[in-house]
């Protein structure tokens, strides 16, 4: 779109409230402008048609035609920058709200529970940062996930797994970085990896409170990995991945019996918590040269830093390629400052990753 111009946003929501809110601040918003509204999910496809606006801002739970149905619709029929307005964190609220990531929509936001000064404040910024990357999204190069999590996990045949008595610790580790686009990346990464990568996943995915937990669970359904959200503590198993709680800084520490996970709530980094910056930078501490750094969709530079650690320590680092990055701000500036081993499309960065690890493995047992 244009830069001289304020792009335009049409406004879903069931509630008349909300609408208002929601357009009271966009209204506030310089580069920003509020086309039109819809109350359902049938108008709201009247609208996209009659308005062609830039960007939807979409409730997920409305009667009739839901916003999962109106995502649907949008991204295979007009695509165009979809940001979910998300209410309350239940189980079934939490997974809409991942679903509706997976099929393409560019990032959500809590809705105020009261129209106050303070709870609209909140919202305000939150919904301009959406906003703002959903102005940028590549939508050409990112495709709506076609299987639900689901499906990936029948078709794929995935053994149901058992806990093993007196697990290893892990040798090797993964650790990822991701933001804007991030869970619809997760979803084909991470059930991407096999059991032979015999490696830990550390994950970082800038994500509020509330809705890591769903995220990890997701992914376990889909992937041969046990994938679960991290907690102080943990002892970190191969073929395992961790999800960093939403609102907290993970790492990973050596222990007398292994890398164990540590969780804390020291200021944000980048303006973000959990951030990737540390949680690469304490893997390049303990696994040194056994580790690989993954910096995949996102605004902003988290992760550059920590990938530079990796490569110093002497481990691999993958970076995510332009074409199909939803946002290309995270991987450009880790190409930038880092560089990498492999930039790398999406459907090809867990193999990347195997494929890393096992070189360096092979390496230190001098296996040419």
């Amino acid at each position: 779109m244009s830069s001289e111009r304020k792009a335009r946003v049409l406004i879903v929501d069931d509630s008349a409230l909300i609408r208002t809110v929601v357009a009271d601040v966009i209204a506030e918003f310089p580069d920003f402008e509020v086309c039109g509204s819809a109350r359902d999910g049938d108008e709201a496809i009247a609208r996209v048609h009659a308005l062609d606006p830039d960007i939807v801002t979409l409730d997920i739970e409305m009667p009739g035609l839901d916003g999962i149905d109106v995502l649907g619709y949008i991204m295979s029929e007009t695509p165009r920058a979809v940001v979910m307005l998300s209410g309350a964190e239940t189980r079934d609220g939490v997974d809409l709200t991942l679903r509706a990531l997976e099929l393409g929509a560019v990032d959500f936001v809590r809705k105020p529970d009261a129209a106050g000064t303070q709870q609209v404040r909140q919202v305000a910024g939150r919904l301009h940062d959406a906003l703002r990357a959903a102005a940028i999204v590549n939508l050409r190069g990112v495709p709506m996930l076609e299987r639900t999590l689901r499906t990936m996990r029948v078709r794929e045949a995935i053994p149901v797994r058992r806990p093993t008595p007196n697990p290893r610790a892990a040798r090797a580790v993964v650790v990822i970085a991701a933001s804007t686009g991030g869970p619809r990346a997760l979803a084909e990464v991470v059930p991407g990896f096999t059991r032979a990568l015999d490696a830990a996943v550390l994950i970082a995915q800038h994500m509020p409170r509330g809705f890591t937990s769903g995220l990890a669970r997701r992914l376990d359904e889909a992937s041969a990995l046990t994938v679960q959200e991290g907690t102080d503590g943990d002892l970190v198993l191969p073929n395992h991945a961790y999800v960093a709680p939403g609102g907290q800084h993970m790492t990973v520490q050596a222990t007398t019996d292994g890398p164990r996970l540590a969780l804390d709530d020291s200021p944000t980094v980048w303006g973000v918590k959990p951030a990737a910056d540390p949680l690469f930078r304490s893997a390049a501490a303990v696994f040194g040269s056994n580790a690989v750094g993954i910096v995949l969709t996102g605004m902003g530079r988290d992760g550059s830093d920590g990938l530079g650690a990796i490569r110093a320590a002497g481990g691999g680092a993958i970076v995510q390629d332009e074409a199909t990055s939803t946002i290309y701000g995270m991987p450009a500036a880790a190409l930038e400052h880092a560089g990498a081993d492999r930039v790398v499309p999406l459907s090809g960065i867990a193999a990347a990753a195997t494929e890393l690890l096992t070189a360096r493995r092979d390496a230190s047992r001098g296996i040419a």
